[in-house]
């Protein structure tokens, strides 16, 4: 009796789409679940920055800035230099100037289309500086958030009083929730169409 002879080619073949199908199920599984985890965590960081603002408007400063520092511990990275500026100006109206400098800082150095970030930054920069008694470094700083928004008025810094001025909240209170939504939309689109 002959016995066939064994193609390892084509063998080979099989073993490969076996393992690509295992694969491709395996990644239909997770990569959804993945998403849903990036997209919660991204909902509840951009939750937690718009209560710090609450809280912040609200003159409930260590409340506000408890919740801004839970907040920027999720890492969410589109988010850090919103929660870093904001995080600067409740810094300035707890009196810690030099934490509120390098917090505005931090929301400067990274790099991107962040002009509404960047602007606050600058301006609570100016107003932890200005607190610092450094008033030529704080009238640079108010210059450039005033280049980048023309609506965050530099303060009069011909007189002797050091009283910080707060900026306005980077995002209107429904900004945070539509962007969230944004990326929400955006990440199920994106999986939806690798489907």
């Amino acid at each position: 009796m002959d016995v066939p002879a064994i193609d390892e080619k084509r063998i080979n073949h099989m073993n490969f789409n076996i393992f690509l199908g295992v694969i491709l199920i395996i990644s239909g599984l997770v990569l959804p679940v993945m998403a849903a985890d990036a997209s919660d965590q991204m909902n509840y960081a951009g939750a937690l920055y718009s209560k710090s603002v609450d809280l912040a408007n609200a003159g409930n400063y260590a409340e506000a800035l408890k919740i801004s520092d839970e907040a920027l511990a999720m890492n969410v990275t589109s988010l850090v230099p919103l929660i870093q500026s904001n995080r600067a100006g409740i810094l300035v109206m707890l009196g810690r100037f030099e934490d509120a400098d390098a917090a505005a800082d931090a929301a400067l150095n990274i790099e991107g289309n962040l002009t509404t970030a960047h602007s606050i930054a600058w301006y609570n920069k100016g107003n932890a500086l200005r607190s610092l008694g450094r008033l030529n470094e704080a009238k640079l700083a108010y210059a450039k958030a005033y280049a980048l928004d023309t609506s965050l008025v530099p303060p009069d810094l011909s007189s002797s009083a050091v009283t910080p001025t707060p900026a306005k909240s980077p995002l209107l209170w429904f900004t945070a929730p539509a962007a969230v939504a944004l990326v929400y939309l955006t990440c199920g689109l994106f999986y939806r169409g690798r489907k």
